[in-house]
């Protein structure tokens, strides 16, 4: 990602129960967000529709449907992701080693003959999770602690890299290395509402912390001017960029 932009980096999350305006809102970001997500709200209202438009304009797609099953029932879901031309894909690192193993196997085998394949990324704990949140899941220990455990797992499986809050990017970085792609949601400019993340942090300090893609989606899809909103985050991200704790892997 040596050569990157910032705005090669922002990935812009479509939470919306509509296609058409997803749709609307991913025209108006064009060459703004180097990435669309398309997730569970969306995903369960429309299907596959709006993945595949954007992949059939040219747009990189993130399908985060964060994979959570049977290892044959994963494998079988990351090969249909792959045949429909995503980016990045993701699944639950608690769903072990042999899932995430499935998860690798179904998109290599939805990309033939030298096609590229999705990423694929490991959840670790989600960024609405705090310390009681944990402790009544069953999971001991810090919120770091377990992002650097499941991270850890996620690297031995093979995947690609790992979606992780601000706050445990530098301890990822430290046990997986500058290769290791963190994809960092709960972004939130500094005047911003924090709405149901509990750890959060600006698009400039999650860049300096070794993030490589930041995932936006409430401070531009809710704003007055969602073009404007981007190009902000983009420049306060930029503007991080030279400082980076450590470089990320290629794009």
């Amino acid at each position: 990602m040596e050569s990157s932009s910032a705005r090669d980096r922002l990935i812009v999350a479509l939470d919306f129960g509509s296609a058409a305006a997803a749709a609307q809102l991913a025209a108006k970001l064009h060459d703004r967000a180097g990435m669309f997500k398309v997730g569970s709200e969306l995903f369960t209202a429309e299907g596959p529709v709006l993945a595949r438009y954007l992949v059939s304009a040219g747009e990189k797609v993130f399908l985060d449907l964060k994979w959570h099953d049977i290892p044959n029932t994963v494998r079988a879901a990351a090969r249909e992701a792959a045949q429909m031309g995503v980016r990045m894909v993701d699944v639950h690192a608690s769903g072990g080693r042999k899932m995430m193993e499935a998860a690798m196997e179904g998109v290599r085998e939805g990309s033939p003959g030298g096609k590229e394949r999705p990423l694929v990324l490991a959840v670790t704990i989600l960024t609405s999770l705090a310390g009681t949140d944990l402790e009544e899941v069953g999971i001991g220990g810090t919120a770091e602690d377990a992002v650097v455990r499941l991270a850890r797992l996620a690297q031995q499986s093979g995947l690609d890299g790992v979606v992780a809050s601000p706050r445990e990017i530098a301890a990822v970085r430290r046990v997986c290395g500058p290769r290791f792609l963190v994809v960092t949601p709960g972004i939130r400019p500094a005047a911003s509402a924090s709405n149901d993340q509990s750890r959060t942090a600006t698009p400039a300090a999650a860049i300096q912390a070794g993030a490589d893609f930041l995932v936006v989606g409430r401070p531009i899809t809710g704003a007055p001017d969602p073009v404007a909103a981007a190009e902000a985050i983009a420049a306060d991200m930029e503007i991080a960029l030279p400082s980076r704790t450590m470089a990320g892997s290629a794009l």
